[in-house]
């Protein structure tokens, strides 16, 4: 495969640590669009959230694809933001950067991954629960539309869902 694969998902869903043994396994690097963001601007997302806003950082997500495909990218892992495809012209970026896999989670597995980390703009609020299920309610339709795959996390293993994800990339490549 020389294509790229893409991870999307919501916050919690096992994006970077399916990253991470997605690069093991096929020795490509790890990008984390948000990493690279906070590594572009020198401060962490949630001083961008809470200095310049959602949209503005939803803008910098933009540039990110755009600098990857300017760049030619290829044999990567791109793990991105949970939001990243709340801004239309990601959808298109996303795809033609390779194979997207959307990886879903139930609202109660994202809850108790998250709990434990405060560095969450989205969720630090009275309800994070509500704010979950809201959120996922407005995206789904996003990340089913800029996906190749979903695949549900719960109950899997991380080696179940790099394996399932390495195959349906060679299938999808016609290397299967």
């Amino acid at each position: 495969m020389l294509k790229n694969l893409v991870l999307i998902g919501f916050m919690g869903t096992g994006k970077s640590t399916i990253g991470r043994q997605l690069s093991k396994t096929l020795g490509y690097p790890v990008i984390d669009t948000d990493t690279q963001i906070e590594s572009n601007e020198d401060r962490p997302i949630a001083d961008i959230f809470a200095n310049e806003g959602e949209p503005h950082f939803r803008q910098l997500e933009t540039q990110i694809l755009q600098q990857l495909l300017t760049n030619n990218t290829h044999k990567h892992i791109i793990s991105t933001g949970g939001g990243i495809i709340t801004r239309p012209e990601n959808l298109p970026l996303l795809r033609d950067l390779g194979f997207v896999i959307w990886l879903v989670a139930k609202p109660e597995t994202i809850l108790e991954r998250t709990s434990r980390n405060k560095d969450r703009p989205l969720l630090n609020n009275k309800n994070p629960e509500d704010t979950v299920r809201n959120l996922l309610q407005q995206r789904e339709p996003l990340y089913a539309q800029a996906a190749h795959l979903s695949l549900e996390t719960t109950g899997l293993t991380f080696s179940e869902i790099t394996t399932g994800i390495i195959e349906s990339a060679r299938y999808h490549y016609g290397n299967g």
